[in-house]
């Protein structure tokens, strides 16, 4: 799993983005239908539904909605879409590529992108990127998952008493500390990301700040 964080710009004003990628023993082709076929979807993500189209809506079940802007099925070993994510009265914005390695491996990497302005200071301050990166961290498990990169299986329904398990937990622990390191590497100082982590991995287990 690779995970960074920078900073650039959309619309013309600061934003922060985040990037999480992994590789799979599957086909650029399979890939591209397990994270875009409503069926397959639900199967490692959260069930979605709505008009699955270029300029179409989507919804995620009791999560983000948000409106599909392009989509771009497997051509010369690539492919993509990009979604806006739309959470609690905010958006940001969803980047999804597909890099093809081979025959039977696929680059999925994902960048989430929010403005500086739409995320309360606090929230950054308090959690840093793992706020929202060890969210994906669980989703891209649940997609390993699916295409057989490790033995096991967590359904959606299931996932939220997983994520308090010992080994939810573990896994809880290690994505925010790895984010901490990213956040490093951009810049922040040894202690802050630490903080953050420490921050992170308690509201993903059940242990908000100040509890």
């Amino acid at each position: 799993m690779a995970r960074a964080l920078h900073t650039g710009e959309i619309d013309g004003e600061p934003a922060r983005i985040q990037t999480i990628a992994q590789e799979y023993p599957a086909g650029i082709d399979d890939v591209w239908d397990a994270t875009t076929s409503p069926e397959r979807i639900a199967r490692w993500f959260l069930p979605v539904s709505g008009d699955l189209r270029i300029g179409g809506r989507y919804r995620l079940t009791g999560n983000a909605s948000g409106e599909i802007l392009s989509c771009t099925p497997p051509s010369d070993g690539t492919a993509g879409y990009r979604v806006t994510w739309e959470f609690a009265g905010g958006v940001s914005w969803v980047r999804v590529r597909l890099t093809s390695l081979g025959p039977e491996r696929t680059r999925f990497e994902l960048e989430h992108t929010s403005r500086v302005a739409d995320m309360p200071a606090e929230m950054w301050d308090t959690f840093g990127p793992g706020a929202t990166g060890v969210g994906w961290d669980q989703g891209l498990l649940g997609l390993a998952l699916h295409l057989g990169v490790q033995d096991g299986r967590i359904a959606p329904e299931e996932a939220e008493e997983w994520a308090l398990s010992d080994e939810g937990k573990a896994f809880a622990r290690a994505a925010a500390d790895r984010w901490a390191d990213a956040y490093i590497a951009a810049g922040a100082d040894r202690e802050v990301a630490a903080r953050t982590a420490e921050a992170t991995f308690g509201f993903y287990t059940g242990r908000p700040p100040g509890a």
